[in-house]
């Protein structure tokens, strides 16, 4: 039996609560300590979530030599020197989505990565959802034969308030699809066929304030074509309500049927040829963190390597520099 992973989160914002709650369920593979610009809130975290220890600063986990990996989880702005200063400790890394602000980044962590002899894992729950995993092995399968279209739908009316951090595109890296809809862009391109060509159309931005002040860009239309030859789109938005509160639906098309299912994961149905099919991919794990985190220690532990890996995270990049160029905006 291994010891578990001793990792520590550097930065104590909500996403470091939602770790928490997850890593609490997975047996003791991973304890927690906590690290804060602000020592109150490590402390806080520390008691709250039953960690090993608290940090008065980032410098000072990485300093302690039990401490196996961090997790860096704040704005994507300081990514990058939170990750190098890391990778010079000698830790492991997990870094948030979107990990990178550009190319260049990616390139420069690699080297680091190269040079230390760590890894660099990209968390990308998504990658390990119940319901990518079902998708993945239903078109493995041939259940509904080939794929001709793919509709993904992620809409729903999730405003910000004018003092977050996602309002200031600088902290951020972009507006609101570069730094949460790189989650659907990957869920697209991760079930099987690879994305080939790829377009952005944005809609005009509202010229109405809402009364939380987000000022984001918030909407994104996104088609794409595989290497399969099939073709699709994904719909994002963060200011359209969506149905009943939270219930969207996505399809896949195939010559032979059709997979349809609930965008968060709660059910996927199948109709092709017989009786249709309902499955329910699992709600323990419903958004994939904890089979995430589970990679992550085992890689660490000696393990096949994480499934996340930079390169993974860098090949997304790709294709979201390439829906923006089509919008005519450019990320670095």
């Amino acid at each position: 039996m291994h010891e578990p992973v001793r990792l520590v989160f550097l930065g104590c914002g909500f996403i470091t609560g939602v770790h928490s709650k997850q890593l609490k369920a997975l047996g003791g593979q991973l304890v927690a300590g906590y690290a804060s610009r602000d020592p109150a809130k490590a402390q806080s975290y520390l008691r709250r979530y039953e960690g090993f220890a608290a940090y008065r600063d980032y410098a000072a986990a990485l300093r302690d030599p039990t401490v196996e990996a961090v997790v860096v989880a704040v704005p994507p702005k300081f990514h990058r020197d939170l990750t190098l200063e890391a990778l010079r400790a000698g830790k492991h890394v997990l870094v948030e989505k979107p990990a990178f602000l550009s190319m260049q980044d990616y390139e420069t962590v690699r080297a680091a990565r190269d040079a230390a002899g760590r890894m660099v894992v990209v968390g990308e729950n998504d990658h390990y959802k119940p319901l990518a995993v079902c998708l993945r092995r239903l078109l493995a399968d041939e259940a509904i034969g080939e794929l001709v279209f793919a509709h993904f739908t992620t809409i729903v009316r999730r405003l910000k308030a004018s003092g977050d951090w996602r309002n200031d595109a600088g902290m951020a890296g972009g507006d609101a699809f570069f730094e949460e809809g790189i989650h659907w862009l990957h869920f697209a391109g991760s079930l099987g066929p690879s994305i080939t060509a790829i377009h952005g159309y944005q809609p005009a931005l509202s010229i109405e304030h809402d009364a939380r002040a987000d000022t984001r860009v918030k909407s994104m239309l996104v088609a794409f074509s595989y290497d399969s030859g099939a073709v699709g789109a994904l719909y994002y938005s963060r200011e359209v309500p969506s149905m009943l509160r939270g219930l969207r639906l996505s399809t896949l098309f195939g010559r032979k049927g059709v997979i349809t299912f609930e965008s968060n994961g709660a059910a996927v149905f199948v109709r092709a040829g017989g009786a249709p099919r309902v499955i329910f991919p699992g709600l323990h794990d419903i958004r994939g963190y904890r089979a995430m985190y589970r990679d992550f220690a085992g890689a660490i532990r000696g393990g096949p390597p994480a499934a996340m890996t930079l390169e993974r995270a860098m090949d997304d990049h790709v294709l979201m520099n390439q829906v923006y160029g089509g919008t005519g905006h450019s990320l670095h």
